[in-house]
């Protein structure tokens, strides 16, 4: 029988497409756990972490989300949750929720530098490494930018040499997050035999991680350049499975994945920030919610955030099914980081000159994202992927 006005429950405005019917109820319970963690731990802190530009306790804060299970969450086996894609991504959007630098922390951790070795790695290097990474006991760093090499990773200039059985590691990566605190590093090199991946613990001699300041985003993140000057190698620590720079490409797609969702995550902090404020602010006489220009804003910013959320609910589906393409996932990264940005800046206007202090999140998120707009590859980038996908013509060259 046909549902009528009167059996219907009441219009949500937290959950305006009634996207909490997809989930299931472990994956509303990941949601509530990661949500209350950062509630607890991040929010009320991250403000002043922000304007001091530094992550104290990541260590703790790392073991942490290895308790939660958050850290390789979609890896199974060698200490890791096993969990969903979807329930990462739900784990992404309320991490991000908090600050875009803890969802970096964890996807750096987990999609790059634990997946690099779960997929590409020996049995041995997982069995070194990946269970004392999940625990949040070791973090991990992903070098694939270099300072001359962003977009076009091919041009890469670090050069790994044989010396007898050894490999001698000689170069420079850039803006790497958790750098400075990892204890291992991926290291993307060149070789005789093409692009490499190498296990680096970051003891060796050689292997240097000095920490980036002075930047007006992601300041509660820590960010690093990593140094290597002939930094020497047992034959064991390249890994194995990993050929050509489709192995590093393919490491970049699972951390694309999660700011698909996380991005979602800064704009609903944004989003719910202005409702708030509108709701409350008074001027000529009445709150601002109640002026037509301040509701067609809300409306707008609400519509591009739950289309943005249904689109992360859909690819991580297919992704869970086993059928998310590569585009897609630049499909969803082009659009949620583009739309989370315009709902950022579209709150700060709500907010008046409110919206600039970090009494309120909008600003830092705002800024956040302009560094989540560049990193796992610029909008631009996405762009040429689509626009070879649709074509069927290469762009980049």
């Amino acid at each position: 029988m046909p549902a009528t006005p009167s059996t219907l429950p009441p219009f949500d405005p937290e959950d305006p497409l009634g996207l909490d019917d997809l989930l299931t109820d472990e994956d509303r319970a990941v949601r509530a756990t990661v949500r209350q963690w950062a509630g607890d731990r991040v929010l009320p802190h991250v403000a002043d972490w922000y304007e001091r530009g530094e992550l104290p306790g990541i260590r703790e804060l790392a073991r942490e989300l290895g308790a939660l299970g958050a850290l390789g969450m979609s890896l199974t086996g060698y200490g890791c949750a096993g969990a969903s894609h979807v329930q990462y991504g739900l784990a992404c959007l309320e991490l991000e929720a908090a600050d875009s630098g803890i969802r970096s922390l964890v996807s750096v951790q987990g999609s790059l530098a634990m997946y690099a070795i779960w997929r590409f790695g020996s049995e041995e290097q997982k069995q070194q490494w990946l269970p004392r990474m999940a625990s949040g006991e070791v973090i991990g760093c992903f070098g694939l930018t270099e300072p001359d090499h962003g977009s076009d990773p091919a041009g890469m200039r670090t050069y790994a040499k044989r010396d007898g059985s050894d490999w001698v590691l000689t170069g420079r990566k850039m803006w790497i997050t958790n750098g400075s605190v990892a204890g291992v590093a991926v290291v993307w090199a060149r070789t005789d035999d093409g692009i490499r991946g190498f296990v680096v613990p970051t003891d060796r001699p050689g292997f240097a991680a000095p920490e980036i300041k002075h930047k007006w985003s992601l300041r509660a993140s820590v960010t690093s350049e990593l140094v290597l000057d002939e930094v020497r190698l047992p034959a064991d620590a390249v890994l194995p499975e990993a050929r050509g720079l489709g192995a590093p490409l393919r490491c970049l797609g699972q951390a694309r994945y999660g700011i698909v969702w996380g991005s979602m995550g800064a704009a609903r902090a944004c989003f719910e920030a202005a409702l708030d404020y509108a709701r409350t602010r008074e001027q000529f006489g009445r709150p601002i919610g109640g002026f037509q220009l301040t509701q067609a804003k809300l409306a707008d910013m609400a519509l591009e955030l739950h289309k943005g959320l249904l689109l992360a609910h859909h690819l991580g589906r297919r992704f869970d099914a086993r059928t998310l393409l590569p585009e897609q996932i630049s499909f969803g990264k082009l659009n949620n980081v583009r739309e989370a940005i315009d709902i950022c800046r579209t709150a700060r206007t709500i907010l008046g000159a409110n919206g600039i202090s970090l009494e309120y999140p909008v600003m830092r998120h705002a800024t956040n994202l302009e560094s989540v707009l560049t990193y796992e590859g610029t909008a631009e980038m996405h762009q040429l992927v689509l626009g070879k996908a649709l074509t069927g013509l290469d762009a980049f060259r």
